[in-house]
C-alpha cells in the first residue's frame, strides 16, 4: 500500500524529475487554493522595512490532526480605500487543499507585520499565535478555533521593529515565556536618506540606525506576562536581530538562547539556571567570521548535523559573506564548517533569509534549506554577479561533516528565482515526509510538497507535557533504531526567519525499518520511554504516561 502510494504522488507530480534519492519538491500552491500575496509597502519611498518580507507558520489551529498555514503580511504606509491588507490563516481540508479562514478565525487584522510564533501559551491543549513586526505585537488565544485578540492584558506588546520570536520555558516552571528579537531604531519619523548615487534616495543599510536590544518576558500565568529582559541579563541596545534559535549547546539541561543580528555581533546566551543569562558568543567562537567580521546574520537553526550528539549551528548571512556552518566541539567552542564545504562555495554570492535542517529524504541525516534573496532590487547594477531573485539552496546531508548542493536536482520548483525571505516546513498531507514552505518579499508564497521522501521509514513524535509545558518545548526527543543507532532532536519554536515550522520532530529511518525505541527527556527532568514502536506513524509522548495508544498509521 505505501509503495502504491508513493508512485501516485510521483505520477501526480506533473514535470518533475526526482533527484538521486527519489525525490522530487512539487509547486502545489496554486492546486492547493493558496491565493495569497505579501504587501511590503512600497510606493517610492524607500523605507527600511520593505526590505524585510514576511514570513510564515506551521500549526494544526484547530486540533483535527492536520497542519493548517498561517501567512504574515504587512500593509500600505497609508491606508487605501477598499484595499484591505491582512494576513491569512488556510485551514487543511485533508485532501491537498486548504481554504481561507482568516476572517472565521478572527486573524483579519491590519499591521506591519513580519512574522508568527505558534505555541500552547495558557497549557490549554491549542496554539496560541503571536504575531509581531514594526509598531506593535499581539498576541492572539485560541479559544478552539477562533482567535482572540489578548494583546492589552497579557503584555507583550512589545513595540519597536520586531523581527524575530520564540516561546520558550527559558526557566522550566511548566509555562511558556516569550523572546522577541529586534532589529534597529526606525520610524517615518526618523526615516533617513541615503543613496548610491548622491541623488536618488535608495535603503539605507541597518548600520544608518542604532539597534534595539531584544525581550525577555516571563510567563506568569494567568495570561498575564512581565518584561524580565534587563534581570536576565539579556539588556543590549546595540542588537539588530533577524533571527533566533534555542539550543543546549552545553547539554547542561537548561535552554540556551542564539541572536543572529545583522552587522552586529551575534549572540550565544547561555542559559545559568538561575534566572538570567551570559553571553558567551566571543569566547564561542560564533560571534564574528572567521576573519573577525561580524556579518550580516539573519535566519538561523540548530540541530545534531554530524550525529555528535551536540547541536551545531546553521546561520544565513549577506551575499560575498557565505552562510555559517558552526560545528559543535563539544568543548564550549564552534568552527564554521562552511567554508571548507560546498555550503560554502554555494553560498557565497547568494543572500540567505529563511534557513533550517530538516530530513528531507529520511535517511537520517538532517539535511539544510535556505531561502535567498536580496534587499536591494537593484542591486545588479553595482554586482552583476549578485542577483535580486535567487534560487533557494538545499543541500543534502552525505555524513561526516559533508554536503552536496541538491538544489538543482530536486525538480524545477526548487530552481525558480525567487525574493525569499521565510522558510518553514511540516508534513501537510500526513506522509510521513516533510514539505516546505516559502515566502517572498512583496510577492506570492510557494508551498513545495515532497514527492518520495517516504520511501524511507519515518517516525514523527508528537509531546504533550504534564508537569513541563503542554507543547513539550524543551524536551529532547531520543529514537534509536535496531543496532543501536540513534537521532535526536529537541522540540523547539522559533528559527529559521521570521516564521515556524511544526512542533513534533521527524525522523528519518532509512530503507527496510523496524521497531524503534522512543525516549523523552522532559525539562522538568522526567525521563519516558517506550520500546517496540513501529515505524512510518505519528505517535504520541505523554509526560508521566509514555506512550500513548498508537493510531494507525497514515
Amino acid at each position: 500500500m505505501r509503495t502504491v502510494l508513493v508512485l501516485a504522488l510521483l505520477a501526480g507530480a506533473a514535470g518533475a524529475e526526482t533527484g538521486p534519492t527519489g525525490v522530487a519538491f512539487t509547486d502545489v500552491t496554486q492546486a492547493a487554493g493558496i491565493r495569497f500575496k505579501h504587501t511590503n509597502g512600497a510606493f517610492g519611498k524607500k523605507y527600511l522595512p520593505e526590505t524585510i518580507g514576511a514570513g510564515g507558520a506551521f500549526l494544526d489551529y484547530d486540533g483535527d490532526g492536520w497542519i493548517d498555514i498561517f501567512l504574515a503580511n504587512s500593509r500600505n504606509w497609508k491606508p487605501r480605500a477598499g484595499q484591505p491588507v491582512h494576513p491569512a490563516l488556510y485551514r487543511n481540508n485533508h485532501d491537498g487543499t486548504f481554504t481561507d479562514v482568516t476572517k472565521a478565525a478572527g486573524l483579519a487584522v491590519e499591521s506591519y507585520g513580519i512574522g508568527a510564533a505558534a505555541a500552547d501559551v495558557d497549557n490549554d491543549g491549542r496554539p496560541d499565535l503571536y504575531l509581531f513586526g514594526v509598531g506593535g505585537n499581539r498576541l492572539f488565544r485560541n479559544l478552539g478555533g477562533r482567535f482572540v485578540d489578548v494583546t492589552a492584558r497579557s503584555g507583550i506588546a512589545a513595540g519597536g521593529f520586531s523581527t524575530a520570536a520564540l516561546f520558550f520555558d527559558y526557566d522550566k516552571d511548566g509555562r511558556l515565556d516569550l523572546l522577541v528579537g529586534r532589529y534597529v531604531e526606525w520610524s517615518l519619523e526618523k526615516d533617513l536618506f541615503c543613496t548610491l548615487d548622491g541623488t536618488h534616495k535608495s535603503y539605507c543599510t541597518p548600520e544608518s540606525y542604532r539597534g534595539q536590544t531584544a525581550l525577555l518576558f516571563h510567563n506568569d500565568g494567568a495570561g498575564a506576562f512581565s518584561d524580565v529582559t534587563q534581570r536576565a541579563g539579556l539588556l543590549n541596545a546595540a542588537s539588530k536581530a533577524l533571527g533566533l534559535a534555542m539550543l543546549d549547546y552545553d547539554g547542561d539541561g537548561w535552554p540556551d538562547v542564539f541572536v543572529a543580528n545583522d552587522t552586529q555581533p551575534n549572540k550565544l546566551y547561555r542559559n545559568n539556571g538561575n534566572g538570567t543569562f551570559t553571553d558567551v558568543a566571543v569566547s564561542a567562537g560564533v560571534a564574528f567570521s572567521e576573519a573577525g567580521a561580524a556579518r550580516a546574520g539573519m535566519g538561523v537553526d540548530a540541530a545534531d548535523y554530524d550525529g555528535s550528539g551536540r547541536p551545531g549551528l546553521v546561520v544565513g548571512n549577506f551575499s560575498n559573506e557565505m552562510m555559517a556552518l558552526y560545528h559543535n566541539e563539544g568543548t564550549g567552542l564552534f568552527v564554521d564548517d562552511a567554508p571548507t564545504t560546498v555550503i560554502g562555495r554555494s553560498s557565497l554570492l547568494t543572500l540567505a533569509f529563511g534557513c533550517f535542517f530538516f530530513d528531507y529524504d529520511l535517511d537520517g541525516l538532517p539535511d539544510l534549506l535556505a531561502a535567498n534573496g536580496h534587499v536591494a532590487d537593484d542591486i545588479a547594477a553595482v554586482q552583476a554577479q549578485v542577483k535580486y531573485a535567487q534560487a533557494p539552496h538545499v543541500f543534502r546531508n552525505l555524513g561526516g561533516r559533508k554536503f552536496e548542493d541538491m538544489g538543482a536536482r530536486l525538480g524545477p520548483a526548487l530552481q525558480r528565482p525567487l525574493v525569499g525571505r521565510g522558510a518553514a516546513y511540516a508534513d501537510i498531507d500526513n506522509d510521513g515526509d516533510l514539505d516546505v514552505l516559502l515566502t517572498t518579499n512583496n510577492g506570492a508564497p510557494t508551498l513545495l510538497r515532497n514527492d518520495g521522501g517516504n520511501r524511507n521509514g519515518w517516525l514523527r513524535v508528537r509531546t504533550v507535557g504534564g508537569p513541563s509545558n503542554r507543547d513539550g518545548v524543551g524536551a529532547r526527543v531520543t529514537v534509536t533504531r535496531s543496532g543501536g543507532t540513534s537521532s535526536w532532536a529537541l522540540v523547539h519554536t522559533g528559527s529559521s526567519f521570521a516564521s515556524q515550522s511544526e512542533l513534533a520532530p521527524t525522523f528519518g529511518l532509512g530503507p527496510a525499518p523496524g521497531p524503534v525505541r522512543v525516549e523523552v527527556a522532559w525539562p522538568s527532568g522526567r525521563v519516558d520511554s517506550a520500546t517496540g514502536v513501529p515505524p512510518n506513524r505519528t505517535v504520541t509522548m505523554q509526560e508521566g504516561k509514555g506512550l500513548v495508544p498508537l493510531p494507525e498509521s497514515r
